[in-house]
């Protein structure tokens, strides 16, 4: 049996799943469904606002992204992250001081929703479980996604099951234009920039350390869930990049991908390998649950793979290499910046060093990438995204509040 399977979704109605659910056996890409339901049986939902993470703890470093902005838009509207997993809602509850529930059918949550005043539902991924909330017709529906990459499920056929992305900037747009069929981006995408630029801690120019060497950041994403979406360079020349970084004389710190591994298991033993080679040098860092800004604020340069690290560094105005990937069948829905940085392929990752010291001293690309910073991610002085992103969501309502007063007259007429 494979773990996540539709026989293992089937079990977990059964009188014996519910037996595993409650003793956490479950494998862990499945939801046990341990809903509050019956916490819950009297009780509404308070604000407008819900953001609907039905995936497990081994994706909750998408929602982890949007922390920031959500506990502004609590005060703003009120919200409620709507769970389908106790473990992934007990730890939610631990990280963020935000309303948490967990429902164990979809049928309670059509009873929560007719009681309350509900207008916006907020989705972080694309996970198939989505629909059992898509289906609700008296709210807008809007993907955030966990950030703006030149992966091409950033341009998934599923965008259109929602009413509206909140995307970062144009570049989002032309991209939806360029790699998206049937699908009108100018009229269903909401530019507001990266809210958690505003919400988080970000990063200035580094102060010079003539006593220290520099720092490289080499932030791989994960192997993807198939072929066409394998951007990872850890299997196949990431150990030649950290090795060449450090014989060069550079520190660095490796940010591994939460899901490295999980699919394919020699990306989880490169990974470790990786690890290890640097665990043995007191110069390195393997950086594991910490703030994104946190490993950006330290670094002098990124090495990554397409992923949206890419163009969230963008606001540092430091140097940055994309690396190409080895898998033959993938495809990059690319837009400028894949273009313009440099390109770090299999062939090239014994040089990763050279070509470091070369960016970090000279950052040949450093006004074309400023350029480029409001392509990707709009206005980013002070509170500017913020505010548009909150602006957002009060038109969302607006929105909802218009329309679900058209239908309900048509029905009701009918």
């Amino acid at each position: 049996m494979i773990p996540g399977s539709a026989t293992v979704r089937r079990s977990v109605r059964t009188v014996g799943g519910k037996l595993l659910r409650r003793a956490g056996l479950l494998p862990g890409g499945v939801p046990d469904r341990l809903g509050d339901d019956a916490e819950w049986q009297d009780r509404s939902f308070e604000g407008e606002v819900i953001v609907f993470f039905a995936d497990t703890i081994g994706g909750l470093y998408q929602l982890r992204t949007w922390y920031g902005p959500l506990v502004e838009l609590h005060k703003s509207q009120g919200l409620t992250i709507v769970c389908m997993d106790s473990r992934t809602a007990r730890a939610i509850r631990a990280e963020v001081d935000l309303p948490v529930m967990t429902i164990s059918q979809e049928s309670f949550l059509d009873e929560l929703i007719a009681r309350s005043n509900v207008k916006v539902f907020l989705y972080v991924n694309y996970t198939q479980m989505n629909f059992l909330a898509l289906r609700i017709r008296s709210v807008i529906h809007v993907s955030l996604l966990h950030g703006d990459s030149d992966k091409t499920v950033s341009v998934s056929n599923q965008v259109k099951a929602f009413d509206y992305s909140f995307v970062a900037g144009q570049a989002a747009i032309d991209r939806f234009n360029r790699y998206t069929s049937l699908f009108d981006a100018e009229a269903h995408c909401v530019k507001i920039g990266r809210p958690q630029n505003d919400t988080d801690v970000i990063p200035g120019p580094r102060p010079d350390s003539p006593s220290e060497s520099p720092v490289v950041l080499y932030a791989p994403t994960w192997e993807g869930g198939h072929d066409s979406v394998s951007y990872s360079s850890v299997a196949s020349h990431g150990r030649e990049i950290v090795e060449s970084l450090s014989k060069a004389g550079l520190r660095v710190i490796y940010r591994p991908h939460p899901l490295i591994g999980q699919r394919l298991a020699h990306f989880g033993e490169a990974d470790i390998a990786i690890r290890r080679f640097l665990a043995g040098q007191r110069a390195h860092r393997v950086s594991i649950k910490r703030d994104l800004y946190d490993d950006f604020a330290m670094a002098d340069m990124l090495i990554c793979d397409v992923s949206s690290v890419a163009s969230d560094w963008l606001i540092t105005e430091r140097p940055l290499a994309i690396t190409r990937t080895s898998v033959r069948d993938t495809r990059e829905a690319a837009t400028s910046l894949p273009e313009l940085a440099p390109r770090i392929a299999e062939s090239d990752a014994r040089s990763a060093g050279a070509l470091a010291w070369d960016h970090i001293a000279n950052d040949p690309t450093k006004d074309d990438r400023r350029a480029l910073a409001e392509y990707y991610l709009g206005d980013t002085s002070p509170g500017a995204s913020l505010e548009r992103f909150l602006t957002a969501c009060r038109d969302a309502a607006a929105m909802r509040d218009q329309e679900w007063a058209r239908i309900s007259s048509n029905e009701g007429a009918g």
